[in-house]
Formats: structure tokens, C-alpha cells, sequence
């Protein structure tokens, strides 16, 4: 085999705080006022990309955003010095100034949407920019989001990179959070699905009622095009609504894939009987068999699904040929869910190994293992052109630790935000940042 998928993970940033900002992510408004612990959340992200690295996986490294972003503050209309912007922020609307401190960036699974290079006609990898437009603090991500991937993924004959679609509603764009691919071999040719919540052109037809669905299919479209993706190897999936209405924000809530296999819930898509024939005939074409783990509403509900996030996890290939699952600490506490679990890993099925970690400052804002990773598949050519700083191993794990422990307060409130100091801290060490991981200038305020 001569390719790999490599997870590239975002840094938890400085600013790391629980403000509620995501309306349908339950966990994240659950926990609206919480103090939050940035040097912690930083660090618990840290030891999963190096104990995943220590396994042998491609492991790599997102920085997070200069936040506060004052860039938007003063498109708003506040002006004179940083320090009179916050203020001015503060007294205006402390929500304001949460929105635009969010350390949400983390969440690189919404960076972008990514095509391999053996499913592009052009033959290279392509990255398209999320939007994210249903929610303004992630709104104001995309080009701080390009200028990181175009630095990490920076050689033009591997590389495409797309700009985010236009900001509106019909073409709301999650990223990879509604994409999934199926596939033998990482670069040999695969099958992509991209889930969608609502059509983007026609309302009210099969849509939530509750909570909004995010990612429409005319966005979904545009993305394929734009990856220059055939016909005959994509599959275009509808979310279950309901499913949404019940915290299901993003396709990765409800469903995770790797190789041939698909687990995923039983009510996890509008029409599953029809979404899987198709994802079975199409990898059929391809001379693949389609493995599908379906989980039964009997065995763990959708609630139980989205409080312990089962399916926002990570399926590995091992070198044996069979997958590792990763999940956070909080399916090991549900008795209902860890008894599944193990009963998976003793099935003889393709998944035989459960390892669990805490990653209990970013699940109480409503990410887990699957939100914190970008997934990229890559031949050994496109790895090797990958920027080699953004790597992980042990010299960079250790220095990233010591960074963090340097900059991070280990304690963090909505009312911090307007500290200009804070702001002083964030950037100085993402300057600090850049050049440890060797990415140049990718912030406003370097230049």
C-alpha cells in the first residue's frame, strides 16, 4: 500500500471558553457560562495526535486563529486602539465579543471539505474552504482557514485550493463534517459522500423543525465540481431530519466511515435503504465490497448517540488489516454505549479495538474526536510535499507542550475576553506558533 490517511488535528486555542454560540449543539448550549480551561484543552488534543502518531498514523498539526478578531469588530464600526475596540465591544454586547473570541477554529473537521487525488480528474488533492455561514462566530473563519492550509499543503502540482463559497444561506458549507469516502486503498480511487441537511434552492420540503440543518446541496454540489469529482463515483445523501431535531448538527454526529465501512446509526439519513445500494453499487463498479455497521435505534438511541458521541469518533486501519475506533471518555461512561462498544470490538467484525480518550473540555462545547481532525488521504509523494513542521513526533509534541504551558491561562470566563492583555498574549504566541511549526506568515497582525 502506498498511501495513508493522515489526520491532521487543530490546536486549541487561547481563547477557549463556553459561551453557547452553537444553537442545535446541545452539548455547547448545555454548558453556556461554564469556566473553561484553555492550557488543559490544548493539552488533552495534544496527547491524542501523539499517542495516535505513537501508533504509526500520519499525524499533523492546525494552529488555531487570532482571536479576539478585531479585523470584524472594526468592519462593525468600533474604532481607535485594540484596547478601545474590546471596550467598546464589552459595552456594546458581551456576546458580541464571545462570538468574536470563539476558539471554534479548533473544530478542523468544518476547515474544509477534502478530495483525494485519485478521485480528481486533475490528479491533485483538493481543499474547499468551508463557508460555515449558519453560524457567525465560525462565519469569519474561511481565510485565516485558507492562509493555514495553502502553508500546509503548499506544492501546486499535489495541491488545489478553493476558496470558500459565497456567503449565503443556500449554499451553507460545513466542510468535512458532511463528508464521508469509502474506498480500498487510501490512493486508488474511492466513493464520496456528501450528506446534506437541506436543498439549498427549494425550502421546506423534508427539512428540521427545531434546529437548523447546515449543509445544503447545492453547496455539496458546487464542492464536487469543484474537486472535479465524476458522477459515477459520488453519492449525494439527505440527514434524517429528525435525526437533526435531536442534536444531530453535522453528518459526523450520527456517522463515521474509513475504507469500505460505513457506522453508522439506523436513523441517521432520510432514505437509508436507497443511500446504501447506491454507495454499494458504485464501490461494486470499482470491484470493492461495501462493509456497512448499521447501529440499531434498540441497541443506542440518538440520544444517547449525541450525549456520549459514539459516532463522532475515529476508525483507523491498523496493520493487520483491521480498524481501531476511537471515541471520547464519555462512551466509556455510558454503560448502554460501552456495552455495545465491546460488543463491536468482540463481533469478528472489521472493528477490534477500542481505545478511549479524555477529551472533556472540548466534548463540553460539543466536539469530540471526529470534530477535532481533518482527514487527508494522501499517496507518499503528497505526503512527503506535506510542510514537514506540521508533523507530529516526539521533538514537536514536546515543544508544542512547553508553548502551550508558556502561553495558555489554565482559566477562562466570557468576562476575560475584553482583557486587552489576553489579546496581547494570543499574539504573541501564535507569532511564536508560526515558527515553530515553519507555516510563514498566515496572521494579519504579522504583516
Amino acid at each position: 500500500m502506498s498511501g495513508s490517511e493522515a489526520n491532521f488535528d487543530g490546536l486549541v486555542g487561547p481563547t477557549h471558553h463556553y459561551a453557547g454560540l452553537s444553537f442545535g449543539n446541545e452539548a455547547s448550549t448545555r454548558n453556556q457560562n461554564a469556566a473553561a480551561n484553555p492550557k488543559l484543552a490544548a493539552k488533552q488534543g495534544l496527547l491524542k495526535m501523539k499517542a495516535l502518531a505513537d501508533l504509526g498514523f500520519a499525524q499533523g498539526v492546525l494552529p488555531p486563529h487570532e482571536r479576539p478578531h478585531l479585523a470584524t469588530l472594526r468592519q462593525m464600526g468600533f474604532g481607535g486602539s485594540d484596547r478601545e475596540v474590546l471596550a467598546q465591544a464589552q459595552a456594546y454586547s458581551p456576546r458580541l465579543l464571545s462570538s468574536l473570541s470563539s476558539a471554534s477554529s479548533m473544530w478542523v473537521a468544518n476547515a474544509a471539505t477534502v478530495s483525494p487525488s485519485a478521485d480528481s480528474a486533475d490528479c491533485r488533492t483538493h481543499f474547499t474552504v468551508a463557508n460555515l455561514n449558519n453560524k457567525f462566530h465560525r462565519a469569519i473563519e474561511a481565510d485565516t482557514t485558507s492562509a493555514i492550509l495553502r502553508a500546509t499543503f503548499k506544492h501546486d502540482g499535489h495541491f488545489a485550493h478553493h476558496d470558500a463559497l459565497p456567503q449565503v444561506a443556500a449554499l451553507g458549507d460545513e466542510g468535512a463534517a458532511n463528508h464521508n469516502r469509502l474506498c480500498g486503498d487510501y490512493d486508488k480511487p474511492g466513493v464520496q459522500v456528501f450528506v446534506y441537511g437541506r436543498d439549498g434552492l427549494v425550502t421546506g420540503e423534508n427539512e428540521p423543525v427545531r434546529y437548523p440543518a447546515r449543509q445544503t446541496r447545492l453547496a455539496s454540489d458546487a464542492v464536487a465540481r469543484l474537486h472535479q469529482l465524476s458522477a459515477d463515483r459520488t453519492v449525494f445523501v439527505q440527514q434524517n431530519p429528525e435525526a437533526i431535531d435531536r442534536g444531530v448538527f453535522h453528518n459526523d454526529v450520527i456517522s463515521v466511515s474509513n475504507r469500505n465501512v460505513l457506522f453508522h446509526h439506523q436513523q441517521a439519513f432520510a432514505n437509508s435503504d436507497a443511500a446504501l445500494d447506491e454507495i454499494r453499487r458504485k464501490m461494486a463498479a470499482l470491484e470493492l465490497d461495501f462493509h456497512p455497521i448499521e447501529v440499531p435505534q434498540a441497541k443506542v438511541s440518538i440520544d444517547d448517540a449525541v450525549a456520549t458521541y459514539l459516532f463522532n469518533s475515529q476508525l483507523l486501519s491498523k496493520n493487520d488489516g483491521k480498524m481501531m475506533i476511537v471515541v471520547p471518555e464519555e462512551s466509556r461512561q455510558h454503560s448502554g454505549v460501552w456495552d455495545y462498544l465491546c460488543e463491536l470490538q468482540d463481533s469478528g467484525g472489521p472493528i477490534n479495538q477500542v481505545e478511549v480518550f479524555d477529551l472533556r473540555e472540548s466534548m463540553r462545547n460539543g466536539g469530540g474526536p471526529a470534530c477535532l481532525r481533518l482527514r487527508v488521504a494522501l499517496n507518499r509523494a503528497e505526503l512527503a510535499a506535506v510542510n514537514d513542521g506540521s508533523l507530529m513526533n516526539d521533538a514537536l509534541f514536546a515543544r508544542l507542550n512547553q508553548w502551550v504551558d508558556s502561553h495558555y491561562r489554565d482559566r477562562m470566563h466570557a468576562e476575560d475576553l475584553a482583557d486587552p492583555q489576553l489579546l496581547t498574549e494570543v499574539r504573541y504566541a501564535l507569532d511564536e506558533l508560526t515558527q515553530i511549526l515553519g507555516l510563514g506568515v498566515i496572521y494579519p497582525f504579522q504583516r
